[in-house]
């Protein structure tokens, strides 16, 4: 199963589920994590960003991290959420939606994704993501496959998290439509963004659930 979602040797098989299990009785190692990710073994990489400090590490830590992530579940979600929490994810989001390299590119449109969950909206470069909006709305049907379903997910956050510019994300959901992405043979399907935003809505999902960790995890 994992093959065909596009892991590769050396890996275990080691579900995520047990992998949390080690993460609970870790709770945070820095050092180890490094170490961990350093193996290229993809179980221990991805249990690297459960116990790894996020605000200790720094851009060339990222950056190191995100070249070695070779595929989505550590390009798309433990590299991009271990950025996000740390003090450069903004910063490197755009610097790496800039990339000629898929999967960093995927990467770093879900780092900026991530970030409307985790940051209060005074936080946030409203302009600057509503220019993403339109970028997303402008391109994603000629960009790569994987960057194709990190922009479609990009546009679900900020409609569901971003309360005031939910109304621009859905006009850009409209404007893209089904967004097609290749997921390797596996039953896994691409969401429909505005169909996903309204459902949130409808389940009254807000920041303060999410803050609680009822919507969000790693």
């Amino acid at each position: 199963m994992l093959i065909n979602h596009g892991a590769r040797e050396p890996f275990f098989g080691v579900s995520t589920e047990d992998l949390k299990k080690i993460q609970k009785r870790i709770k945070k190692d820095h050092a180890l994590a490094l170490d961990l990710y350093e193996t290229g073994i993809s179980d221990a990489m991805y249990l690297a960003g459960l116990i790894v400090d996020d605000t200790r590490m720094t851009r060339n830590d990222l950056n190191r991290w995100v070249k070695a992530a070779y595929w989505y579940l550590l390009s798309e979600s433990t590299v991009p959420w271990v950025a996000a929490e740390s003090p450069h994810g903004w910063a490197l989001g755009l610097e790496w939606i800039e990339s000629r390299t898929e999967h960093i590119v995927a990467a770093g449109w879900s780092t900026l994704g991530a970030l409307p969950k985790i940051k209060p909206d005074d936080e946030l470069d409203m302009a600057k993501i509503g220019e993403l909006l339109d970028r997303v709305a402008r391109t994603i049907h000629d960009e790569p496959n994987r960057v194709r379903l990190q922009m479609n997910g990009f546009v679900i956050d900020v409609g569901c998290y971003v309360i005031s510019l939910t109304d621009r994300a859905l006009e850009v959901a409209d404007k893209i439509g089904l967004v097609k992405v290749d997921m390797g043979g596996t039953a896994c399907r691409v969401p429909v963004a505005r169909e996903y935003i309204e459902k949130v809505q409808a389940a009254g999902k807000t920041r303060q659930e999410a803050e609680d960790g009822q919507v969000l995890s790693r």
